[in-house]
């Protein structure tokens, strides 16, 4: 597929009625005349976010006493290129948003198609997660209904503070890790590795209130009440701090028990540039809120999603070489 601008394009499918249900001749339809992808759809499908929530891969890489190289491809693909967008696609198609959002600043307003393709990049999604494990099978269906519940207008967690925050942390952080963690292992390894399952929760926990920091007028405006809005701008700051904090005090009972303190050091090293940032960042909202702005908010993303992700990828390489 290719994309184009949305200009009089007959073959592009007219916005419809808010819902999860689309008819096989809707899909067949698509197939046939929308072979142009809109540029609103490819942007909507948000596939740059993904790498905000790829630390959580490399994470549960790393606690993998094997490693199928072959399935870590396609789990990579089937998250990151698929099952993230897909999720993207059909909140924003859900919500309409008309400021900025998570990886976008100017969002184009979704059509139709974008909805359709959403159904069919989690159609592809489960089709490929067989060839990984019936596990993995079932991990996806769960994460894609609850993303689904997520942003469906008819039942809306992420209007409720806590139910949603908790669909989010438990979804993309220890649901993401127990099938990276599974799905890379040609046999499966006991014990489950809870500690890692906990600390990836708290990691998306510390990450994601900051990305609603800067949202609040607009998420009140679309009657949702965000954990980052209960909080306040100041105490999202705190919150986030306390949730690393604790994230980083299991890590530490992990590597400690695997007399692999020197990792951890490792990767507190590479975490300094991101409690700098976040520290000067939080004084600054704290002296002015007005502070907690789209780029600042997204400087902090990519910071922290750069520096958490090769501090895991370094701990794997040193982990293999040993």
């Amino acid at each position: 597929m290719i994309f184009c601008k949305e200009l009089n394009n007959h073959s592009v499918l007219p916005l419809q009625p808010y819902g999860y249900f689309v008819s096989w001749n809707e899909v067949l339809n698509f197939s046939k005349t929308s072979l142009l992808l809109l540029s609103s759809t490819i942007q909507l499908l948000r596939i740059p976010f993904s790498f905000f929530l790829m630390p959580v891969f490399w994470f549960a890489l790393s606690f993998a006493q094997q490693i199928s190289i072959p399935n870590a491809v396609l789990i990579f693909f089937i998250l990151h290129v698929l099952l993230y967008p897909s999720s993207n696609g059909y909140n924003s198609y859900m919500d309409r948003d008309e400021s900025s959002i998570g990886g976008l600043k100017n969002p184009m307003q979704p059509t139709r198609q974008l909805f359709v393709v959403t159904i069919i990049l989690d159609a592809v999604a489960i089709v490929l997660a067989v060839f990984i494990s019936w596990w993995f099978v079932t991990g996806v269906v769960f994460y894609v209904t609850c993303s689904r519940l997520y942003s469906y207008r008819g039942i809306r967690i992420k209007k409720y503070a806590i139910p949603g925050y908790l669909t989010v942390i438990l979804n993309q952080g220890a649901l993401i890790f127990l099938m990276v963690w599974q799905g890379v292992q040609p046999e499966q390894v006991e014990p489950l590795p809870w500690i890692g399952v906990v600390a990836a929760a708290f990691l998306i926990g510390g990450f994601y209130p900051i990305t609603q920091v800067y949202q609040h007028e607009a998420d009140a405006k679309d009657n949702v009440k965000t954990i980052s809005m209960l909080l306040g701008k100041k105490g999202t700051f705190l919150f986030c701090g306390l949730m690393y904090l604790v994230a980083f005090g299991f890590l530490y009972v992990h590597f400690s028990q695997q007399h692999q303190l020197q990792s951890f050091m490792l990767m507190n090293i590479f975490f300094i540039p991101v409690v700098y940032y976040f520290l000067q960042w939080m004084l600054q909202v704290w002296k002015q809120p007005a502070a907690a702005t789209f780029n600042k908010t997204m400087r902090m993303n990519w910071l922290a999603s750069t520096c958490t992700s090769l501090a895991f990828i370094t701990i794997i390489i040193l982990q293999k070489r040993g």
